[in-house]
């Protein structure tokens, strides 16, 4: 009877073995059905990508370019402010040569006048508006 339980037990464990053999094929079958499929949907999303990277990749230059414009653009308006700004300066010192200068001289010239003019009234006037020590302060020690 033993050597019938031992047939027995054999046959279960062939069983089990053939069960678990056939569910290792499904496995694998279905696998490869998933691989199959995610590649599809790979090739799918990467021929949906390409026109999109080619229009990333166009705007890219684009904007590139536009930079490079602009870059340029605001180098042409530093020139233009900088020559602007050193002829103003050329400008307000040839103002300052041809126009404030001699008008300083002019008043100096003006001023050096009068005051001749003012020390010759003085000087007429002098003797009659001289005072003498006489009349000084008598407070005065000295």
């Amino acid at each position: 009877m033993i050597s019938g339980w031992s047939e027995v037990f054999l046959g279960v464990i062939a069983l089990g073995a053939l069960v678990t053999t056939l569910i290792q094929i499904g496995a694998v079958i279905a696998a490869l059905r998933i691989a199959r499929e995610a590649r599809q949907m790979i090739t799918a999303v990467h021929q949906d990508l390409r026109p999109l990277v080619t229009k990333v990749s166009a705007m890219a230059d684009d904007a590139s370019r536009t930079l490079v414009l602009a870059k340029a653009q605001a180098e042409k308006v530093d020139r233009l402010t900088t020559d602007l700004s050193r002829r103003v300066e050329e400008t307000a010192a040839v103002l300052q040569e041809a126009i404030i200068t001699p008008a300083r001289e002019g008043m100096a010239l003006v001023a050096a006048l009068r005051a001749g003019i003012e020390s010759l009234r003085g000087w007429r006037a002098a003797p009659a508006n001289r005072r003498s020590a006489e009349d000084e302060d008598p407070l005065f020690i000295g």
